[in-house]
């Protein structure tokens, strides 16, 4: 029986390049373990109770919602507009860049599928996320002096909010898009592990879990709103392992040490 590729080849020689690429995308998914939540807005919410912060009991869903918000508290509203995830996408950007450097020996063509449609999805969210556009339109509604720039910046800030609003059920389509290539560049590259003597089954069944666990959202989102939460509650425990045990071997790959 012939030997996977990455079996014949050691990551760490095969292009000696690598190994810094696999320094960052380890320590990425280590600090992934600590941002990678999407609600980290609601978290915030939970602290009101405690006087922590002083977060509105409900996110606004309308322009001038968010802009007295954004006065009252940028720190509260960027986080509750999602600010944290452009962190989050940011490391998964890295994460998936040396994933792809690692197990590309195994198959090329669908790590090369993983990371496009990862960097794409990447790529979709930030175009999505509104929240310093709206931070910026906040700003200036508060400095405007006329009622008709104040409606202007208003149809302006409900125009963005039809892209990204955490306000609401449902929200813009490249919210949708961008996690859904996420996903499943994740899934694709948990799937290339299984043929991989580099991350081990282990970590791929691990990503696997999470990923199609994930994948629920979708499913939820137009059949059962109620439950949209439930999906990232039983990936969160399968998502947080598998970014630590990825780190741990980039960091070996890149030092040489194996497990």
């Amino acid at each position: 029986m012939s030997q996977p590729r990455d079996r014949l080849v050691d990551p760490r020689t095969s292009n000696p390049g690598w190994g810094t690429l696999y320094t960052i995308g380890g320590a990425a998914a280590l600090i992934a373990v600590l941002v990678f939540r999407r609600n980290f807005g609601t978290e915030l919410v939970t602290f009101t109770g405690f006087g922590v912060f002083d977060v509105p009991e409900l996110f606004p869903s309308t322009a001038l919602g968010w802009f007295t918000l954004l006065q009252e508290s940028r720190f509260v509203g960027l986080a509750l507009l999602d600010v944290v995830d452009l962190v989050n996408y940011a490391l998964l950007g890295l994460i998936f860049l040396a994933l792809y450097g690692a197990l590309r020996r195994a198959s090329k063509s669908a790590t090369v599928i993983a990371a496009a449609s990862g960097l794409v999805g990447i790529a979709v969210y930030f175009a999505s996320n509104q929240a310093f556009s709206i931070l910026s339109l906040s700003d200036q509604h508060a400095a405007a002096t006329t009622e008709t720039q104040r409606t202007m910046l208003l149809a302006a800030g409900e125009a963005l909010l039809a892209m990204h609003n955490p306000g609401v059920i449902y929200q813009g389509t490249g919210i949708y898009v961008s996690l859904l290539l996420v996903t499943l560049a994740a899934l694709a590259f948990s799937l290339v592990m299984l043929r991989s003597s580099i991350f081990g089954r282990v970590t791929a069944l691990v990503g696997i879990v999470a990923t199609v666990s994930q994948l629920g959202y979708f499913v939820a989102l137009p059949f059962a709103p109620a439950i949209l939460a439930l999906p990232f509650v039983i990936s969160a425990p399968f998502r947080v392992t598998w970014y630590v045990l990825i780190a741990l071997k980039l960091l070996r790959l890149e030092t040489g040490t194996e497990a």
